[in-house]
């Protein structure tokens, strides 16, 4: 089987024409200049690793600018992306957010698809990038809008909160979107008693606990998160008994219920940074982990977590092809837009009000 580099190109093929176009030695001068990169991610990336990772992120670093790109990248990219060659890094509410502040021409994304497209919807006369439209999403796949519409259907006039992870089309049939840091207070703002919420089975539940509207769920869920299990963060804590053990609300009921704090992608760092506990173990994907712990020095941090297939698919080398070749562009249909926007932006909005 052929690899490639994205869904389209072969790798060797792509490998042959960057070689023709950048200088990817690890010179002197590369090392001089991604040494305070290096200081910083030194404990997550081994150093006979850095001669490859130094002059593709020299590259990259140079090449968006002249491109007139700005990176955006989520918390489960991976060190050399997320302290490397990204401008702006967080979570899919931060993310979102500062999409709509970006002034140059080209983004390019850092993450799975589905965030591609709220880039893109945000910024529709902006060209949006992804460097492998390969990477997918477990919970943007469980779900198409013609479900929605047949939840709609029998429940009729129940707002529909959306998790932001699903696709420009489900967005454009919800009423608001939100993400695991506003989930709840998203739901609690609509209006109602019922709210429909989807399409992640474990955040609904984890919400539904802590609201007194009654909450429709879907049955979909986040591979990463949904394979942990009760009986996971009791062997954590046998083998790590000073540790403190957290977890993102994607996670089953039972494993939020055992675990020291449950929150965000946000509030998982926050709370680090926040308690700085001696030992911690995040049970979430292991990028965030190893991204979290390069800011936190004095923390311990140990294994307990997952990797995220598609996240994975993006790497420096994608990056680089992206931004040469300005593939592989995201497209949302006209259509569409200006009602995903809509949900997304309501959920901005909501998100701003602190009454």
């Amino acid at each position: 089987m052929v690899q490639l580099i994205n869904a389209m190109t072969p790798l060797e093929e792509a490998r042959a024409i960057l070689a023709e176009n950048f200088d990817l030695k690890f010179s002197k001068a590369v090392e001089t200049e991604t040494a305070p990169i290096f200081e910083r991610v030194r404990d997550r990336i081994p150093e006979i690793e850095w001669p490859f990772f130094a002059p593709l992120i020299h590259q990259i670093n140079r090449l968006k600018k002249e491109k007139d790109a700005v990176i955006l990248a989520h918390n489960y990219q991976t060190p050399q992306i997320y302290y490397g060659v990204a401008d702006i890094v967080g979570d899919s509410l931060q993310l979102a957010v500062e999409a709509t502040k970006v002034t140059q021409s080209t983004i390019v994304q850092c993450g799975v698809h589905f965030m591609a497209e709220t880039s893109k919807i945000l910024n529709p006369s902006k060209r949006v990038l992804i460097p492998d439209s390969r990477a997918g999403c477990s919970l943007a796949s469980s779900i198409t809008a013609e479900d929605v519409m047949a939840m709609r259907a029998q429940y009729p006039g129940v707002p529909v909160v959306t998790y932001v992870n699903t696709s420009a089309a489900v967005k454009a049939v919800t009423d608001v979107c939100c993400t695991s840091s506003n989930a709840l207070d998203i739901v609690n703002r609509v209006e109602g008693d019922t709210v429909i919420m989807i399409p992640d089975q474990y955040l609904a539940q984890n919400t539904a606990r802590k609201t007194h509207k009654k909450i429709i769920t879907w049955a979909g869920a986040c591979e990463v998160h949904e394979t942990f299990t009760a009986d996971d963060i009791a062997e954590l804590r046998a083998a790590y008994p000073s540790a403190k053990i957290i977890a993102h609300p994607e996670c089953p009921p039972e494993v939020i219920d055992a675990v020291d704090y449950a929150g965000s992608t946000a509030g998982m760092i926050d709370w680090v940074k926040t308690q700085k506990p001696p030992r911690v173990v995040m049970v979430t994907e292991c990028s965030m982990s190893d991204n979290v712990a390069a800011e936190n020095p004095n923390v311990d941090f140990l294994r307990g977590c997952n990797i995220c297939p598609h996240m994975k698919r993006i790497n420096l080398e994608n990056i680089l092809w992206s931004l040469h070749t300005g593939t592989e562009e995201v497209t949302v249909d006209p259509a569409i837009i200006e009602p995903a926007r809509m949900a997304v932006q309501r959920m901005i909005d909501m998100s701003r009000k602190g009454d």
